[in-house]
């Protein structure tokens, strides 16, 4: 299944919910070095959750949220028109409603 993105490009929609979407404007290595980053980051979460470690648990989350501040998926907007950050809005809450609408029916 296609993942749909709103027609600016700035978001994923899941399940009716914006995710905001990596910034396109990464060069490509910079971009595989944070998804790896993440991924790895992701595993340790998992493994810190397995163990119990509390102190791993913490440090394993802020290392997933340095990755998605890296790629754009968190933190400060990439985009510079200055439109307000809608991430993790239902969809029927924002101003693609009515695109999200036309092109789900």
């Amino acid at each position: 299944m296609e993942t749909l993105m709103t027609p600016d490009g700035r978001y994923l929609i899941v399940r009716g919910r914006l995710w905001r979407a990596t910034n396109p404007d990464l060069d490509e290595q910079r971009r595989d070095e944070l998804v790896h980053a993440l991924m790895d980051a992701r595993r340790a979460v998992k493994a810190a959750k397995a163990s119990a470690d509390g102190e791993a648990l913490a440090a394993a989350r802020r290392a997933v949220n340095t990755a998605k501040v890296g790629l754009g998926e968190r933190g400060p907007v990439w985009w510079t028109d200055g439109s307000p950050d809608l991430n993790r809005r239902m969809i029927s809450n924002t101003p693609y409603a009515d695109w999200f609408n036309s092109v789900s029916a």
